[in-house]
């Protein structure tokens, strides 16, 4: 079974800790990680893009301006707009991809997500009925997709949004819940309930 923890190691130990889905003292007693995430880089698109517009306006600006008179304010101004834009469109969306992780233990699908009040959702593996896969055209091209994790209550499944790697993580998933159907719920798959042992 393909198991890998990517805990990220380009921010420096402080910043890991923080975009780490479940930490050693989160984790109940005998529970292993098998699969730590991140979101794919395609959630952050839309902010390259913005970033490369408003630098490409910036500059085309200050190549119309230069010479002209009231020069030095315009290019004042248009830093101002386009650093209040670059917080709003870049690093927000940056901080939010980096606080995002998924997490799948011998136990449970865990997700947990937000820049200053950290988010969370548990849903126990035994619990899961459900996982549906989907995956558009861009989806396809980048092997990315989104999971969407039902359980048997009435809330709204747990939605694992640009999933990296995610025909790899679906089929780890079934591989999970098959090894915890020990026929105490008279085979049914996914199982409903913890497994006991066997002769009780």
């Amino acid at each position: 079974m393909l198991q890998y923890t990517d805990t990220g190691t380009m921010w420096g130990r402080r910043v890991r800790l923080l975009t780490m889905g479940l930490r050693a003292n989160q984790l109940t007693e005998g529970e292993q990680i098998i699969l730590s995430l991140r979101t794919h880089v395609k959630a952050l698109l839309l902010a390259v893009v913005a970033a490369i517009v408003m630098v490409a306006a910036l500059t085309a600006l200050w190549w119309f301006m230069r010479g002209k008179s009231g020069y030095v304010m315009t290019m004042w101004i248009a830093g101002a707009v386009v650093l209040a834009l670059s917080v709003w469109l870049v690093i927000v969306p940056l901080l939010r991809w980096a606080t995002e992780r998924y997490t799948v233990t011998d136990r449970r699908v865990s997700h947990r997500h937000g820049i200053i009040t950290r988010r969370g959702r548990d849903i126990p593996l035994h619990r899961i009925n459900d996982i549906a896969m989907e995956r558009d055209l861009i989806d396809r091209l980048l092997g990315c997709g989104t999971l969407v994790v039902s359980d048997a209550t009435q809330q709204q499944g747990m939605v694992l949004h640009d999933v990296p790697n995610v025909e790899r993580v679906h089929v780890q998933l079934q591989e999970l819940l098959y090894a915890r159907d020990d026929g105490s719920d008279d085979g049914e798959w996914p199982p409903n309930e913890p497994p006991r042992r066997r002769g009780r």
